[in-house]
């Protein structure tokens, strides 16, 4: 069906509106049957793009093996000419699970990387955490870097890039899953969805970025925005010095305005380190003598020792706040425990009080109707009965006689 070009599936009948959903669509107009016309026609790449585009008006999407090579819009192309970028140049991404919010970020003419475009995430599964094995529905969180090999063009999901979970450092631990990507369709398994037009474009960035010479792309997955604040939040989170370990990587990144350098040596992410033999770390091994740029490392420290300091007057905080919700907590318990108490007593008060009346209601009652003790008129001198001096028979009188 002609309007099946609309969708990121073939949504039979259906057209995909502004907000990445598909509704039903009418066919049959005589512009409509006239490019259906011409799209059988159609052989080459070039012209399917151009007729796709022509029927996906309502989305600006393409469908079919052309969708991966769809052009950024002159919008986005204008954008990164205003911040100093191109579409050829690095790139880096930021994913925010407790915000939902997935940034691109390109670098610009000093070497440094500035904020391109936030997309909020149409839906990602599991919680705060990283992915541990195969099954949990869990998205990943970590570093991870992404090659052309990667990306893939031919997606169920419209457009996709897998992030190359499980990385040297998951497999550190011997985490395991596979397919984890981000993906349109805005469905989720364990991956990052967007919607089909948000993917179309962060694909096309991507794309892009391969094309100007570059081999990769870094993918940076944070539990949420690494504040001190955010961080104290979950001080007693299993995962904290896990999440610790991920703001190294956030404050290299921010001191030096690049992609951190990552690598893995004691079961830990390092950043902008190697060793100073020259040799690979080993993952699981302890780490060895490590060469950092020294001035490097001196500014993270300084971020770090601040951080460090808002981090534990946060954490105080939180733990005050904590005590007084536990505190107003058993109040409140306390207060409805006494509350029952009260009302238990009160009910075997009630229940007293009507038994009360009501032996006093049967006993007047029975009083009336015969219910008490008859007279005594038993013989004190056991001859029978004694007679009451209080009872005299009556005497009868003479007849009187009347002539």
């Amino acid at each position: 069906m002609l309007t099946e070009l609309s969708c990121g599936k073939w949504y039979a009948g259906k057209v995909r509106t502004g907000n990445g959903r598909c509704r039903s669509a009418k066919t049959g107009s005589g512009s409509a049957l006239k490019l259906k016309v011409l799209l059988k026609g159609a052989t080459s790449l070039a012209a399917t793009v151009l007729l796709a585009g022509a029927l996906s008006a309502c989305s600006g999407l393409v469908k079919g093996d052309a969708r991966s090579q769809q052009p950024l819009s002159s919008q986005v192309t204008a954008r990164l000419a205003a911040m100093g970028s191109s579409p050829g140049a690095a790139m880096m991404v930021r994913i925010y699970k407790q915000d939902s919010q997935l940034e691109i970020w390109k670098q610009v003419a000093d070497g440094s990387f500035k904020l391109f475009k936030t997309y909020d995430i149409c839906t990602f599964s599991g919680d705060l955490g990283p992915k541990i094995r195969e099954g949990d529905r869990q998205s990943p969180e970590g570093f991870y870097t992404i090659s052309r090999g990667l990306m893939n063009p031919n997606s169920n999901y419209y457009l996709s890039f897998n992030l190359g979970f499980p990385n040297k450092f998951d497999r550190a631990y011997g985490r395991t899953g596979s397919h984890l990507m981000v993906h349109g369709d805005c469905s989720s398994r364990g991956c990052y969805a967007m919607t089909d037009e948000q993917i179309a474009e962060i694909y096309a960035l991507a794309r892009e970025t391969f094309t100007g010479g570059n081999r990769s792309f870094q993918v940076q997955i944070y539990p949420f925005r690494m504040t001190p604040q955010n961080l104290a939040r979950y001080y007693d989170n299993p995962n904290i010095a896990y999440w610790q370990n991920l703001k190294e990587g956030f404050d290299y990144t921010e001191v030096t305005g690049k992609p951190a350098r990552w690598d893995v040596c004691g079961r830990k992410y390092v950043f902008n380190a190697r060793a100073a033999s020259g040799q690979p770390l080993d993952a699981t091994a302890a780490c060895p003598p490590l060469v950092r740029d020294p001035e490097v490392v001196a500014r993270v420290k300084a971020l770090e020792e601040k951080d460090n300091q808002a981090y534990q007057v946060a954490v105080a905080e939180v733990q005050t706040n904590q005590q007084k919700a536990a505190e107003a907590a058993a109040k409140r318990a306390q207060e409805e425990a006494d509350a029952a108490e009260r009302q238990r007593l009160n009910q075997i008060a009630v229940a007293e009080r009507e038994k009360a009346l009501g032996d006093a209601v049967n006993g007047f009652f029975s009083n009336i109707f015969g219910g008490g003790k008859a007279p005594d008129t038993a013989s004190t001198d056991g001859q029978g009965p004694t007679a009451n001096s209080s009872l005299v028979a009556p005497i009868p009188h003479a007849r009187i006689s009347r002539s």
